[in-house]
């Protein structure tokens, strides 16, 4: 009998362990889903202040000639002039059937042109043609080796003797205490970021499964989405 009431015990103890165990994971799962879902926010919050401005904003032309769009929301800088820098970010590409799903990314190291040191930074990347979006597409690049980058124009419409369309894969663009501008962006390495993409995904969705539109986007992406589209709309008028 005594046996019998250890036993049980045991198995009660195991079940209310697994219980425990399988809530905290699902409570970190939640969590991290949170931190993927709240960057698509704050990368729709970023484009709609950036393109709301007046005269500081990202050229209609340029938004309309753009293949992807990538934000990233807070890039943190340390140093002066040169140091570390690190962020992350969400790129959507456009499609036959509008913009894609979400892909996320890391950005890190590199020298980002004049910097101040101990702030974060808005940045938002243009990538302005096939071959652009081809090292997008391929999961891991670094600017200005695996695709040329510049500083964007800025203000409602590009100069017309700017040969910005043909001089770069990829237009950079910063804003950092309400200043908007172009930025130089060389020697950053972009990559997938695997992490938020499982938890936002719930599974793994390889950059080019997302960004050639071959998997629906969740409902949680449109703040970015549609955003972007808003925007991209309007530019293209």
């Amino acid at each position: 009998m005594r046996n019998l009431i250890v036993l049980l015990l045991v198995c009660f103890l195991t079940c209310f362990q697994t219980t425990i165990l399988s809530a905290d994971e699902d409570s970190k799962s939640a969590e991290a889903n949170t931190k993927a879902s709240g960057r698509i926010e704050a990368a729709g919050t970023v484009l709609d202040e950036i393109q709301a401005a007046p005269d500081q904003r990202i050229p209609e032309e340029v938004l309309a000639s753009a293949e992807c769009v990538a934000v990233v929301p807070s890039l943190l800088n340390g140093g002066f002039v040169f140091g570390g820098r690190y962020g992350k970010g969400v790129a959507s590409c456009r499609t036959e059937k509008g913009w894609s799903a979400p892909a996320f990314f890391t950005i890190g190291g590199g020298s980002f042109g004049l910097q101040i040191g101990g702030q974060a930074t808005d940045v938002v990347m243009l990538i302005m043609n096939k071959n652009g979006m081809n090292n997008l597409l391929s999961s891991q690049f670094k600017l200005g080796a695996d695709a040329s980058a510049a500083a964007g124009p800025v203000g409602r419409h590009a100069a017309a003797d700017t040969d910005w369309k043909m001089r770069a894969e990829v237009l950079t663009y910063s804003r950092s205490r309400g200043l908007f501008a172009g930025l130089e962006l060389s020697g950053a390495v972009i990559k997938q970021d695997r992490g938020s993409t499982r938890e936002f995904y719930g599974h793994m969705v390889p950059f080019k499964t997302s960004l050639k539109g071959e998997i629906e986007a969740p409902q949680s992406a449109y703040p970015f989405l549609s955003t972007l589209a808003k925007w991209a709309q309007q530019a293209a008028k």
